[in-house]
């Protein structure tokens, strides 16, 4: 059976903001594009608000992995677990 249009759109959106979530460190606006990717999983209800303060802080530093503060600060637990597995 065929996809539905809509989902198969919002798989595609899914899919590309999981590539710019994960934009390599140190490159020119990697840490804006990471903090835009974050916001959309943010209101998708898939990243707590603590972990997107993290990516927010980290925004105009493209060398700064969020991930570490996120563990340290103790937050977004599911998020560190999908970031793992994904």
């Amino acid at each position: 059976m065929a996809q539905d249009p809509d989902k198969a759109e919002l798989d595609r959106e899914a899919a590309e903001q999981w590539d710019l979530v994960n934009t390599p460190l140190g490159e020119p606006w990697s840490g804006r594009a990471r903090y835009a990717a974050a916001m959309f999983f943010y209101k998708r209800g898939e990243m707590d608000a603590e972990t997107l303060e993290v990516y927010r802080i980290c925004s105009r530093l493209d060398h700064q992995d969020p991930l570490p503060i996120v563990r340290d600060r103790g937050v977004g637990r599911k998020w560190l677990a999908r970031m793992k597995g994904g």
